[in-house]
C-alpha cells in the first residue's frame, strides 16, 4: 500500500498551489482529527471541519483510496439510519523512535494507531562527540530498518532522542555532532534515507510518560530524567514547553552548590555535580579508593571499571555503599525538585531515567528533601511518581512526536 507515502510526499511538497493545496490541507485536517480523536463518523468530521456532508464524504473516500482511512462499519444509533464509522488504517504508515543513551540505543517501530510493533532495547553503542560515533549511530539505525518486515516506503519519519541543546525546529544539536553547517537531522536523513526529526531525550521521554496511563488527567507535569546527567521535560496545559530556542529543561545546570567541582558545562556548583549519575559514579569510586567495601570490589579489578549500571544493580542487590550514596544523591536531587516545585507548582512530578530503576532507594530521599525545602502548600498539592514506561519511555515518546509532526503539525 504505497499510496500513503504518495500522499505524505504531496503534503511535504512546496509545489502544491490553489485547489490542490487546499485539498491537501483538508486531508491533513481530517487525518489530524482521526489521530487525535480516534474513529469518527461523517457527521463528526462535518462538525469539526465545518464542511458539507458531500464534501466530507468525497474527502474520506479520497483518503480511503490513498490507503490511509478505512470504513469500520456501522455503529449503533438512537434512531434513523445507522452511520458508518471511519478511522485510520494501522499498517498504512509507520514511525521509528531512536532513544540514544550514553552506552546503548533503544529503537522501536510504531504504526499509525500508536501501537509499538517491535522494539530493540539495550543495543550496545558508545555516545561520543566524534564522526565515528555518528557513523556508528547511522549504521545501527540502518541495520534496524533492514531487519524490519515493513516496507521502507511506509516509514514516514524517524524520531531521534539525544542529549544536548537541540533546536527541534531546525534540527541542530549544538552540543553533539555539530561538525558543519548542515542540520544534524538532515545529515542523518541523508544516510538512512528517511526524514529525521531530532528531539531532546528528556523531552521525548516526558511526552512518552505523559501519554501513558501513569498520567490521570494531570495537565501540568514535570518529568526528570535521572541518568548520567539530569534533564527535564515540561508539559504545561498538556503541551511540551520548549522555550524560545528549544533549550528548556536544563535543570542539571542550576547553580545549587558551593563547591569546586567543574561541571561538564564548564561551570562550578551545578546540580549535576552532586546529584547526577556521573556524580554518583565519582563518589562511589572515591569511597572505594578510600577503603570502603562493596560487592563491586570483588567483581571489578579497579574502581575506574565501575559504571552507573553497576552501582544501580548493586543497590538493587542490597549493597550498602551503593544504597548509602544513592540516598545522598537523592537528597541533593530533592533540593532541586523543591526549587522546581516552588517555581512551577506542578500537578505531577515523574522520576525517570537510569536512577529511577533503584525505586525507593532514590524516591524516598528525594521526597523527604522535597518536603523539607519546598513550600508546604506547594508540595502537599503535587504528586510524585516513578516512571511507568522505564526504558521504553524514550522510544514511545519519539514515535508519538514524529507521528504528531507528520499528521498534526
Amino acid at each position: 500500500m504505497a499510496m500513503a507515502k504518495t500522499f505524505f510526499e504531496e503534503l511535504n511538497s512546496a509545489n502544491a498551489t490553489g485547489v490542490a493545496y487546499k485539498n491537501i490541507n483538508l486531508k491533513k485536517a481530517a487525518l489530524a482529527y482521526f489521530a487525535n480523536t480516534g474513529n469518527a463518523t461523517i457527521a463528526d468530521l462535518c462538525k469539526e471541519l465545518n464542511l458539507s456532508t458531500p464534501k466530507v464524504t468525497n474527502l474520506v473516500n479520497d483518503l480511503i483510496v490513498d490507503g490511509l482511512v478505512m470504513d469500520y462499519g456501522k455503529i449503533e444509533s438512537t434512531g434513523g439510519r445507522k452511520p458508518n464509522l471511519y478511522g485510520l488504517v494501522p499498517d498504512s504508515a509507520f514511525f521509528i523512535g531512536v532513544d540514544v543513551k550514553q552506552d546503548h540505543l533503544n529503537l522501536g517501530l510504531s504504526d499509525l494507531h500508536k501501537n509499538l510493533v517491535t522494539t530493540v532495547e539495550g543495543l550496545p553503542y558508545e555516545l561520543d562527540n566524534t564522526k565515528a560515533s555518528l557513523e556508528q549511530l547511522c549504521l545501527l539505525i540502518n541495520n534496524f530498518i533492514d531487519g524490519l518486515t515493513v516496507p521502507k516506503e511506509k516509514i514516514l519519519g524517524i524520531g531521534i532522542n539525544i542529549q544536548g541543546r537541540i533546536n527541534y525546529a531546525t534540527g541542530y544539536n549544538y552540543s553533539l555532532f555539530y561538525f558543519d553547517d548542515e542540520p544534524l537531522s538532515k545529515v542523518i536523513a541523508a544516510k538512512v534515507g528517511i526524514r529525521v526529526f531530532l528531539e531532546n531525550d528528556s523531552r521525548a521521554m516526558a511526552y512518552g510518560e505523559f501519554c501513558s496511563d501513569l498520567v490521570n488527567g494531570e495537565r501540568n507535569v514535570l518529568f526528570l530524567n535521572l541518568d548520567y546527567g539530569i534533564g527535564m521535560g515540561v508539559l504545561i496545559n498538556g503541551e511540551l514547553y520548549y522555550g524560545k530556542s528549544g533549550y528548556s529543561g536544563e535543570v542539571g545546570h542550576i547553580p545549587m552548590f558551593d563547591n569546586e567541582i567543574i561541571c561538564h558545562c564548564g561551570k562550578k556548583g551545578c546540580l549535576e555535580t552532586e546529584a547526577s549519575g556521573w556524580a554518583l559514579v565519582n563518589m562511589f569510586r572515591q569511597k572505594l579508593a578510600a577503603g570502603s567495601s562493596s560487592m563491586l570490589s570483588r567483581t571489578h579489578q579497579s574502581p575506574e571499571d565501575i559504571h552507573l549500571h553497576d552501582i544501580i544493580d548493586a543497590a538493587n542487590n542490597d549493597d550498602m555503599l551503593a544504597i548509602e550514596l544513592i540516598a545522598k544523591v537523592g537528597e541533593n536531587l530533592g533540593r532541586g525538585v523543591a526549587l522546581l516545585m516552588n517555581i512551577f507548582n506542578p500537578e505531577l512530578v515523574i522520576l525517570g531515567g537510569a536512577l529511577a530503576a533503584t525505586q525507593d532507594h532514590i524516591r524516598l530521599p528525594i521526597k523527604s528533601a522535597m518536603k523539607k525545602y519546598s513550600l508546604s502548600l506547594v508540595s502537599n498539592d503535587s504528586k510524585l511518581k516513578m516512571s511507568r514506561l522505564g526504558e521504553s519511555a524514550g522510544i514511545i515518546g519519539a514515535c508519538l512526536l514524529v507521528r504528531n509532526k507528520v499528521l498534526i503539525s
